[in-house]
């Protein structure tokens, strides 16, 4: 399957003022075809997020920005622990599943985030 990779920005400032008000340490986030990282990303950093990159693609960004943040509220309402719901959103859960799967974005099929499980406490 084609895939199409983000613009990768390091030693970005965007990260950190994110973290100010996001429930983890943000060290890099992905919004449309660019991810902003505050240090230098590793291989396993950069695909997990353009797995995210790739769900964004399958939900016309703006859907899965929405969707992502209905997800985290649910968790946040069901696990009342940031952290744990932001780990248990099916987005996260399928790139922190496959980041280290240097094969998975060659093989990865659409709509895979929904498959994950929503309960994995990592």
């Amino acid at each position: 399957m084609k895939h199409w990779k983000p613009w990768f920005y390091e030693n970005s400032r965007l990260p950190p003022l994110i973290s100010k008000i996001a429930p983890i340490n943000i060290w890099a986030i992905s919004v449309g075809p660019f991810v902003w990282c505050a240090g230098t990303l590793s291989e396993r950093d950069k695909r997990h997020e353009t797995i995210h990159y790739q769900q964004q693609l399958e939900l016309l960004f703006v859907l899965q920005w929405v969707l992502y943040f209905l997800f985290y509220v649910i968790g946040l309402v069901r696990y009342r622990n940031g952290l744990i719901a932001y780990l248990n959103n099916p987005f996260e859960t399928e790139a922190y599943n496959n980041e280290n799967d240097e094969d998975y974005l060659l093989t990865r099929k659409r709509w895979s985030w929904i498959k994950p499980s929503r309960d994995s406490n990592k």
